[in-house]
């Protein structure tokens, strides 16, 4: 497998990393980023090491550090909030609305039968997603719809995208074997529809990283049209921290 490279200088790469590859281990065994990471030393000794982290059905912009300064820089640009990212995410459902903001705090729940998950919850930590309808595809006379969804997430919670289209938007990606209709099954779809579309991080003295995750091909087959791409993506500062993890 080749592992597209969006952006590379002295300091970063930003990878395109393909769906169904998990940043980590699993613990059950099995391929990880780690086993490609000969190929993305791209020379240098040190191998690089990713800065925050992606679901592993998620695919597109992962931002990874080439040295230990560096590490340290972007992990504190993260947890201030300083880094912008779009994501594409595809629901078979067409919001009310072209556009808005998701605020719903996030809370882990688990259970024997059910494994763990995420819920909206108000004593849970603030989850802020901007949204925005790029396309509607289907049956205009009241039949199936399909939605391109872009997202502009504030904070970076696990499982962030998947939660707030669920709950805020009132359908769920598609595929999503865990919030989707039938739990523990990929309805509609071979993997969680979610793509990290673009990501930005401005740097001191430095130009500014910016790197783009062409429209991947099985949105294309789910019979989406890669949109425009995004301005750079905002970047929000604040004081609270997050753990990067949107989808």
């Amino acid at each position: 497998m080749n592992i597209p490279i969006l952006f590379e200088d002295g300091e970063a790469l930003v990878i395109n990393k393909p769906a169904g590859l998990p940043v980590d281990r699993p613990k059950r065994g099995g391929p990880a980023l780690f086993d490609h990471i000969e190929q993305l030393k791209l020379g240098f000794q040190r191998p690089p090491v990713a800065v925050h982290r992606l679901d592993t059905d998620t695919s597109g912009c992962l931002l990874m550090a080439r040295n230990p300064k560096a590490l340290k820089r972007f992990n504190k640009a993260f947890e201030d909030r300083l880094v912008g990212k779009t994501y594409l995410a595809i629901i078979d459902f067409e919001p009310t609305e072209q556009s808005g903001t998701i605020a719903l705090s996030l809370s882990k729940i688990s259970s024997a039968e059910k494994g763990w998950r995420m819920i909206a919850a108000k004593k849970g930590k603030p989850a802020v997603s901007h949204w925005e309808v790029l396309q509607v595809i289907g049956d205009q006379d009241g039949g199936k719809k399909r939605s391109l969804i872009r997202f502009r997430p504030e904070t970076g919670r696990t499982h962030q995208l998947r939660v707030h289209a669920l709950q805020g938007l009132g359908a769920p990606l598609l595929g999503d074997p865990v919030y989707g209709p039938v739990r523990g099954q990929n309805k509609g779809a071979p993997r969680t529809m979610l793509h990290a579309e673009a990501i930005a991080i401005g740097r001191e003295g430095k130009p500014t990283i910016t790197a783009y995750a062409p429209f991947p091909e099985d949105f294309v087959r789910a019979g989406l049209t890669a949109p425009e791409p995004p301005a750079p993506p905002e970047r929000t500062p604040a004081t609270d921290s997050t753990a990067e993890n949107d989808g």
